[in-house]
């Protein structure tokens, strides 16, 4: 396994984060692992020397954090051994102040995921998506004081524009708060409006990227089909995708991903990982895995140097989407 630091932060974190929102209960979405099919990944994960768990407190509405913390014990790691990410912002219950991110509810919602993960401290905690109902003072305020509180070591953002993250920091620095040190922002083959303002941002200011769904939600797999859904579980139900990336030249990107995974002799979702992790400024993409041989395959994408024509033949056809993902 491969790491580095997360952004300008002392963190080391590998080279791939296991995405849990795949682990929870089946009830909250039918191609969820529920605990005793999940834990082969998590053994899985930790053997292959991946540090890095991403949750989220609306995951299968707290069963993934209850999961992540429950299985990490199971299988003796030390907690300074692993580096715990989760998120704050949706609404759990149907409470007024139930969700967004006001100091109210970032301060109940981190002891609430604590409780489920049966944690002292998250490494990660990350506001799920912008919140517009909420001046941004009071939002980096109270995270702020989560981290000095010791419930939080690092505090980190996900899907929004790059001047929201922008004034988001400016107000942390300026009030001598503390920074965001991670972006988890939408990029991948078929969605790289990233690329216009918030990676160039990230990459001048020191952030670590940690893309959420490198592999288009199965997309760049092949698991997608034209007329729509596709032969998965998750494709079969996942109208969300189905609104993002089924545009014409989507599937044309697709086909250049199998075109040289079939000459290379590995799979597609290797490619489109490979063309991500092959970018120096992507610190670890977070990966989903319902399939041990999923999860086999991305780590064995870590090897797969992409040569420079190649990557032209996967990017050549994309062209500009509107922007997805952010609410």
């Amino acid at each position: 396994m491969q790491y580095v630091n997360l952004g300008k932060s002392g963190l080391k974190v590998s080279r791939l984060c296991l995405g849990m929102m795949t682990y929870g209960t089946s009830k909250w979405r039918p191609w969820i692992l529920d605990e005793k099919d999940s834990r082969p990944f998590i053994k899985k994960a930790l053997d292959a020397g991946i540090n890095f768990f991403d949750t989220a407190d609306i995951y299968s509405k707290g069963v993934s954090e209850e999961l992540t913390g429950k299985l990490l014990r199971e299988f003796g790691v030390k907690r300074e051994n692993v580096v715990v990410a989760t998120k704050v912002y949706f609404n759990l219950t149907d409470e007024i102040n139930g969700g967004g991110l006001s100091r109210k509810h970032i301060m109940d919602a981190i002891d609430a995921s604590l409780k489920r993960l049966g944690m002292d401290y998250v490494d990660l905690y990350q506001i799920h998506r912008w919140y517009y109902e909420t001046p941004i003072e009071e939002t980096m305020g109270a995270l702020h004081d989560v981290v000095k509180a010791g419930k939080a070591r690092y505090i980190g953002a996900s899907s929004m524009f790059a001047w929201q993250f922008a004034k988001a920091q400016y107000i942390a620095e300026t009030n001598g708060w503390t920074r965001f040190v991670s972006m988890q922002n939408h990029y991948n083959l078929v969605y790289r409006e990233e690329e216009r303002e918030m990676i160039p941002q990230c990459i001048n200011q020191g952030i670590g990227l940690i893309p959420w769904s490198p592999l288009a939600r199965g997309f760049l797999a092949g698991n997608r089909k034209r007329s729509g859904g596709g032969e998965t579980s998750r494709a079969k139900s996942d109208d969300y995708a189905d609104e993002m990336y089924f545009r014409e030249e989507d599937f044309t990107v697709a086909e250049r991903v199998q075109e040289i995974a079939q000459k290379r002799g590995v799979t597609s979702s290797q490619i489109a990982l490979a063309w991500m992790l092959n970018k120096a400024h992507i610190t670890a993409p977070i990966v989903g895995a319902s399939k041990m041989e999923h999860l086999e395959q991305a780590i064995a994408a870590l090897d797969i140097e992409l040569s420079e024509d190649e990557v032209s033949s996967l990017e050549e056809p994309y062209q500009p989407h509107p922007v997805l993902g952010h609410t």
